[in-house]
């Protein structure tokens, strides 16, 4: 399964150093687990927690999910020894606050120099001077492990002094600049977390709100989050249906050397192709996961 092509519908934060949030997450029904060194832990707690996160990593028993470890800042007094620690174990990625502008990824990635080759670097997006700054943060993605965005819209309205809104009003230039900088340089990239742990009903419209702009999936802070994340974020039927007709139409040696064709009464183009690959290929391996895939558990 190629990168990009992997389901990345909910991605949960676990605080690091809650051991049994940790083993609890091995069978929960997301899609990529972030055991988080930053904002769910204490400082007094945070060297604990790095040794604690280093050996789930090591330990493994997470099956298809994904592991990603967010670190604390190179500027705090945990940074440096997060990364080099937790590179060392072999996440799937390494998840960077804070990040302001392309030499910011270049000294994340400098730090992850010991890291296994299959470790990427994923960046949180969160401040003013990253969101004026993000073709060039994403272009570091050309030389680096640099692999993914996630938004943190959290300290994005922190800063902006701006209210957190059912649309998103205030966010919503900065969320769509995002994943257009993501796919401009070949980046996964994820929505912010919903803060109403009990508001499921806007917890619905938020995730339908990322898959209008073209999110890859949704960073969540409770397990309840799951069920309503992955079956929004999950390909619709009729989409897959119909990627599968357009991609059969293309390798119909009949069509050769076609750019475009009606398949089932639409135009479909190359770039509808290409798109529709990448849907059956995460609608394939949502299928694959059996019940993980609707978000049972």
């Amino acid at each position: 399964m190629s990168s990009l092509a992997r389901p990345r519908r909910s991605a949960l934060y676990m605080p690091a150093s809650n051991a049994r949030a940790v083993e609890k997450a091995r069978a929960l029904p997301c899609d990529v687990v972030i055991l988080d060194l930053e904002d769910a832990v204490a400082p007094d707690a945070k060297p604990e927690a790095r040794l604690a996160a280093a050996a789930a990593v090591r330990a493994g028993g997470f099956g298809r999910r994904e592991v990603v470890v967010r670190v604390n800042a190179l500027s705090t007094p945990w940074g440096a020894d997060d990364l080099t620690v937790i590179a060392e174990a072999g996440p799937d990625a390494v998840l960077v606050p804070k990040v302001e502008g392309p030499g910011d990824i270049r000294a994340y990635n400098a730090a992850m120099s010991g890291a296994l080759a299959h470790t990427r670097l994923w960046a949180m997006i969160e401040t003013g001077k990253a969101i004026l700054r993000l073709d060039a943060i994403a272009a570091q993605a050309e030389d680096t492990r640099l692999a993914g965005f996630c938004m943190g819209v959290n300290d994005l309205a922190k800063e902006m002094g701006a209210r957190q809104v059912p649309d998103r009003a205030p966010f919503q230039a900065a969320l769509s600049l995002s994943v257009m900088a993501a796919r401009a340089h070949g980046l996964i990239i994820l929505d912010g977390v919903h803060n109403e742990i009990e508001d499921l009903a806007a917890l619905e419209a938020v995730c339908r709100q990322g898959v209008d702009f073209g999110f890859d999936g949704k960073s969540l802070i409770h397990p309840t989050h799951l069920e309503i994340t992955n079956r929004i974020f999950t390909p619709p039927a009729a989409d897959v249906a119909w990627s599968r007709a357009v991609i059969a139409a293309f390798d119909d040696p009949a069509n050769a050397g076609r750019g475009a064709l009606r398949v089932e009464g639409k135009l479909a183009e190359l770039l509808h192709r290409d798109q529709a690959r990448k849907l059956v290929a995460i609608a394939d391996a949502i299928a694959a996961a059996g019940d993980m895939a609707a978000g049972a558990g």
